[in-house]
C-alpha cells in the first residue's frame, strides 16, 4: 500500500469508528468490532510513522510494514 491508500483506509476506518459509536447501546459483536477498528486504525498510523521515518533517513519506506496488533497496542501514549 502507498501513502494515500493507507490514509484512506484510515479514514473509512475513522468513519466506520464514529458510526458504531453514535448507534447507541452497542451489542458484543458491535462492541466486537469496534475493538478491531480501533486496533486497525492504530497499526495503520504506526505504519504511516515508519513510512515517514523511513523517508526521513533516506531508507525505502515500502520496507515498512504492519507490526502486531499486541505490539501496537503495547506502546505507551
Amino acid at each position: 500500500m502507498d501513502d494515500s491508500e493507507i490514509r484512506s483506509r484510515i479514514d473509512a476506518l475513522v468513519e466506520e469508528e464514529h458510526r458504531l459509536r453514535e448507534s447507541g447501546e452497542h451489542t458484543d459483536e458491535q462492541r466486537a468490532r469496534l475493538r478491531q477498528v480501533e486496533e486497525e486504525r492504530d497499526q495503520l498510523w504506526d505504519l504511516v510513522r515508519q513510512r515517514d521515518a523511513k523517508r526521513q533517513y533516506d531508507e525505502d519506506p515500502d520496507s515498512a510494514e504492519v507490526r502486531p496488533k499486541s505490539e501496537v497496542e503495547g506502546y505507551l501514549q
